[in-house]
């Protein structure tokens, strides 16, 4: 077929066809989702991104046309003209938008053939997701697929509308910037121009918006693609997209306000759901101690309580020990649970708890003949009368005890406790979303591997003023102005008010060991930016990707990416990463890769 015959012009969507347009004569484009031949009449349902709508040929009123529907396949693309009429009353189809209406065709233009496509163009498939990447063009054609790009697309529209609402000017940044590892690691380009040299992908704008703010812009943002070279996850891609944002002369609560409205709006408008205002708030140290872990679920309870105190002078070694050298104790009740888990189910969260790297898991079940368990002899009277009154204990409930290392007991009771929702069946049904403010982040973190100290979130986040002084002499107890916004148990966006004084910049730099060289070397730019008159300013960054994937209900962001990478990091479709010639390598002053010798025969023993 030449690109002539193309004559029509589609003046409707499929899912636009409805009962407004009986008896008009109409035009659309699409697919074809399925066909069927019932002897004189054949009916193809069309597909476009709208939607479905019934196309019926009948022999009577265009012998031509309906000939032609003979040779139509599934995913045939296809221009068709015809009249909208009313379907009989018992061929209605009340799933369908347009499940009242036909369309009677008088003209076909098959304006492209297909394939048989490697699985079918359907909400549920059985194909391998590698099969459906490989195939992605096929696989983004699949109505669920689209109603999450439309779901994407509704979120990037309303950020727009909400910060232009707000007075933020949208302002790009640079792609190809300076490599400053001091986060994940970087993807790095060679730089032809300047052999030996290389440019980094942005991990985020973050120095590029802190700039904007010295110069002058006051209200920045980006809907914007970062680059991380990282081991991937489910909720992890190489290339990702955020919502990045900064502004000048707001305190930190004027932030986090402005960034609960936006959360508010995206709420209301894709889910039909009002936020608590103002949203709950908890310390970095509150979380950790109430749910082990910076990033809590809230949609059920299960609360860890801190329990050193009833402890304090136990006989019992499991906690006696601990305690003795500077650890903690916590419990964590299971309401319920005594009749639900079975102790197989028990020993599996012992073993769990091991997994993560604590020595164990003590636990006691709670009935009206006593307490039972493997440390239930060991506890006086004194000290079941205090965890009854401070915990809330009652028979059929089972009691987990963690007694170690703070740094140790909060992850693994975290973990225990997520465990324990799943096993009891506390996430399943309906379930509204949950979210909530974790503040006061420990400004760094000890990395015993590099025997220095690390940013928590970045370089640039500004301490508590009241915590200055701890900068050189005791960085473990400077706390930050930082602030992450969680939704059912994953972060889904984090920010901080910024450093805007050099001086406190330079402190907080040579706090992490950087060298006086690294530090000129890495950020002189940026230091003298400082000099010249910084705001006080902060920003945030929301994962647009993670954001959609979980206002979605999908599994994975993979699924509300368009073109997304494997776990491995490479694209089924168009086989990347791939190998380039010599001339390109040369081109950049890069030597092309070894190619091993393959293994040698043993010589002959003739």
């Amino acid at each position: 077929m030449s690109e002539s015959q193309a004559v029509l012009t589609r003046d409707h969507y499929c899912g636009e066809i409805n009962e407004s347009l009986l008896g008009l004569e109409v035009t659309i484009m699409g697919w074809v989702q399925h066909r069927r031949d019932h002897g004189g009449l054949v009916f193809l349902d069309m597909r476009d991104r709208s939607g479905l709508v019934q196309t019926v040929f009948n022999p009577q009123e265009d012998e031509e046309t309906h000939r032609k529907s003979h040779d139509v396949r599934s995913e045939y693309v296809l221009a068709l003209r015809g009249s909208v009429r009313r379907r009989p009353p018992d061929m209605v189809n009340p799933k369908l938008p347009t499940g009242a209406v036909e369309i009677f065709i008088r003209e076909l233009t098959v304006l492209n053939e297909a394939k048989t496509p490697p699985f079918p163009v359907e909400d549920e498939v059985q194909a391998s997701e590698n099969v459906r990447l490989k195939h992605r063009f096929i696989d983004l054609r699949r109505p669920k697929i689209q109603a999450l790009f439309r779901l994407r697309h509704q979120i990037a529209r309303l950020t727009r509308s909400y910060f232009e609402e707000n007075g933020f000017w949208e302002v790009e940044t640079p792609v190809l910037t300076k490599s400053t590892p001091e986060g994940a690691r970087d993807f790095l380009v060679p730089a032809r121009l300047s052999p030996g040299r290389f440019y980094a992908l942005p991990q985020s704008p973050q120095l590029f918006k802190q700039l904007l703010m010295m110069s002058g812009f006051d209200r920045y943002y980006q809907v914007v693609k970062c680059f991380r070279d990282e081991d991937l996850r489910a909720d992890r891609q190489p290339e990702f997209t955020q919502v990045d944002l900064e502004l000048s002369f707001a305190s930190q609560e004027e932030i986090m306000l402005l960034l609960e409205g936006y959360a508010r709006l995206l709420f209301r408008e894709i889910l039909g759901v009002d936020l608590p205002d103002p949203l709950p708030r908890l310390t970095y140290g509150e979380a950790l101690l109430k749910y082990g872990t910076d990033r809590p679920d809230l949609r059920y309870g299960l609360e860890i309580r801190e329990a050193s105190a009833i402890f304090a002078n136990s006989e019992a070694r499991v906690f006696k020990e601990p305690l003795e050298s500077g650890g903690v104790a916590r419990v964590l009740n299971a309401p319920g649970a005594g009749s639900l888990l079975s102790r197989k189910q028990l020993d599996d969260l012992v073993a769990l708890a091991v997994s993560l790297g604590a020595k164990g898991l003590a636990w006691i079940r709670v009935s009206a003949e006593g307490w039972q368990g493997p440390i239930a002899k060991f506890l006086s009277e004194a000290e079941k009368k205090d965890l009854t009154l401070q915990v809330g204990v009652a028979p059929g409930d089972i009691l987990f005890f963690g007694a170690d290392r703070a740094s140790v007991v909060a992850p693994v009771l975290g973990q225990i406790r997520q465990k324990l929702a799943e096993l009891l069946g506390l996430l399943e049904g309906p379930l509204e979303p949950r979210l909530l403010w974790v503040t006061d982040f420990p400004m760094f973190d000890y990395s015993a591997e590099e025997k220095r100290y690390v940013a928590t979130h970045h370089p640039f986040t500004a301490p508590r003023e009241s915590d200055l002084e701890f900068l050189e002499s005791a960085p473990e107890k400077v706390l930050s102005q930082a602030y992450d916004l969680v939704l059912n148990g994953n972060e889904i966006g984090g920010g901080s008010v910024r450093v805007h004084r050099p001086e406190i910049q330079t402190r907080i730099f040579r706090a992490l060991g950087l060298s006086e060289t690294e530090i000129t070397s890495k950020f002189g730019f940026f230091l003298e930016a400082l000099a010249y008159g910084a705001p006080p300013h902060g920003g945030c960054a929301f994962g647009l990707d993670r954001l959609a994937a979980l206002l979605a209900g999908a599994s994975s962001i993979r699924e509300v990416i368009a073109f997304p990478k494997t776990q491995k990091g490479t694209c089924p479709l168009t086989d990347a990463p791939s190998p380039v010639d010599a001339r390109q390598l040369s081109e950049l002053s890069l030597a092309a890769p070894r190619t091993p010798k393959p293994p040698q025969a043993p010589p002959s023993s003739t």
